[in-house]
């Protein structure tokens, strides 16, 4: 039987067009990938780095320090040397199934709360929130909370996705950010059943619709 590696963003690619997804999986064609922006990958790093500090000095920075992570005492994860093969887009979390399969994902951050973890992902944005734009993300950070928990890792049932806007360039030419914190409740059940949905899918046969790119193939 085959083997496959799976991660959030495949899984989201299954979400979008199974198709693509198979043909993916199959190394038998990719959906085009268009130029990467850099803005968000830029924004990641600098923000990790900027958490960092605060996780140095015991603290919250200020996006969280008058939020409901504050609240509810959480505070920065800080084993290093564990968060930075975590946030490695080439380690990351994995787990293997009996089969060999693989799910692995990597987190941009993680908060404790006693001896339980609480997953946090940053979010670069170039227009306000619409009501359910959180909703997207929901697989990701169930998939996450589901890795962790395989690993051994007690994690809360919810996790805080932070949302960056761009929101006024200052005279002195500082671009000034508008921050958004969403607390998402977490469903693991549902990261197993897209989990199981996935390796179903790529166990059959090839569907033969599927969207605008791959029906092109």
């Amino acid at each position: 039987m085959k083997t496959f590696s799976l991660s959030p963003s495949s899984i989201s690619l299954m979400n979008d067009c199974p198709r693509c997804f198979w043909l993916d999986k199959h190394n038998v064609w990719k959906r085009p990938i268009g130029i990467f922006p850099s803005l968000p990958s830029g924004m990641d790093k600098i923000l990790k780095t900027h958490f960092d500090k605060f996780r140095d000095k015991g603290k919250l920075p200020p996006e969280l320090d008058k939020s409901e992570c504050k609240e509810e005492g959480c505070l920065l994860f800080d084993d290093k040397e564990k968060l930075q093969i975590w946030r490695n887009n080439l380690k990351g979390i994995s787990w293997h199934d009996s089969n060999g399969n693989i799910l692995h994902g990597a987190v941009d951050n993680l908060l404790v709360k006693g001896k339980k973890i609480i997953v946090l992902d940053y979010k670069t944005r170039g227009f306000e929130l619409k009501e359910d734009t959180h909703e997207h993300y929901q697989g990701q950070l169930d998939i996450y909370n589901f890795l962790l928990r395989k690993n051994g890792y007690e994690t809360e049932d919810y996790a805080f996705l932070l949302f960056y806007v761009p929101k006024e360039v200052l005279e002195t030419g500082e671009i000034i950010f508008d921050t958004t914190l969403k607390k998402m409740r977490i469903d693991v059940k549902n990261a197993e059943m897209l989990w199981k949905k996935a390796l179903e899918l790529l166990n059959g046969e090839c569907p033969e619709s599927g969207c605008e790119w791959c029906q092109r193939f």
